[in-house]
């Protein structure tokens, strides 16, 4: 059997990711991948189901008010279950089931530590604030993880009526949709095809804007240019607030879930320009294919 490096481990992380992964979670997660996949031979399915057993017992914990406790195994939950997609890519054991149970995974996790969290602060203050914070955490996040797939299948069907393979390139500078597979290539090969079409000279004297400056800046650092997205959204909710007291519960709840629905609101509407720059008379069938 092969014996993996931790470099061979670093090869497996995502070329950009949220900056809550990159900063705290993968340092972590590549130490604990190396003996899992040199020492075991545990599969990233088994590990996608212990990470599920630890986001119950987090929901546990944060039901019987063990807030500290309860952050903790969250915290350890997420980093399992970042581990099963390293270990997954590494070893070349990924499956279509396995992507169906890390996805449905994640979801219930995030329901039963909201519903925990909600129940134990309800059963010691009474105060039904704390019921309405874990249902809009987890409405809110049922949301963005259904959301995110469509607008991809928007813009799939989309550049499929006008027989394009990628993004304009005045949007080489963008990253749409990047929490979703494979867009990043998408990226990738824009930027290339608008290099092709402005002139060398033209394009040593245009000054960079900040936003692109920005985007270099967090791309060589792995960091997405979508800084609030789900998983500082659950950072903050179920790691960081917990850890705080329970006073920072309703304040980190609300202002994260409301830099995440800002996000959401901007994806859309760059969906909605794009959509528009973009506009074919779209048929019956077409309409049907992305609701559906």
């Amino acid at each position: 059997m092969r014996t993996y490096s931790l470099d061979d481990v670093y090869e497996t992380r995502k070329r950009r990711d949220s900056w809550w992964t990159v900063y705290f979670v993968d340092p972590v997660a590549c130490r604990v991948a190396l003996p899992v996949a040199n020492r075991t031979k545990i599969t990233p399915n088994g590990l996608t189901v212990f990470s599920l057993v630890l986001g119950a017992v987090s929901a546990l914990c944060f039901a019987t008010n063990h807030l500290i406790a309860g952050a903790v195994v969250f915290y350890l939950s997420f980093m399992i279950d970042c581990v099963d997609g390293k270990i997954a890519r590494l070893k070349g054991t990924g499956t279509p089931f396995g992507l169906w149970l890390d996805y449905v995974g994640d979801r219930v996790r995030v329901v039963l530590c909201a519903g925990g969290l909600a129940y134990g602060q309800y059963a010691l203050t009474s105060d039904v604030n704390y019921i309405l914070l874990g249902a809009a955490v987890a409405v809110l996040d049922l949301f963005r993880y259904v959301n995110a797939p469509q607008m991809k299948r928007v813009r799939e069907a989309v550049r499929e009526e006008r027989g394009e393979r990628g993004p304009e390139p005045d949007e080489e500078h963008t990253e749409p949709l990047e929490r979703v597979p494979h867009a990043e290539p998408l990226e990738r090969m824009s930027h290339i095809d608008s290099l092709e079409r402005v002139p060398l000279a033209e394009r040593t004297r245009r000054p960079r804007s900040f936003p692109r400056r920005l985007n270099r800046f967090l791309a060589r650092h792995r960091v997405r240019s979508h800084l609030i997205s789900g998983i500082e959204f659950h950072a903050a909710v179920f790691v960081v607030a917990p850890l705080a007291g329970a006073w920072a519960l309703i304040p980190l709840a609300a202002l994260a879930g409301v830099l995440l629905l800002v996000n959401e609101i901007f994806l859309v509407y760059r969906m909605w320009r794009f959509t528009r720059r973009h506009g074919v008379a779209s048929s019956q069938e077409s309409r049907e294919h992305v609701l559906v």
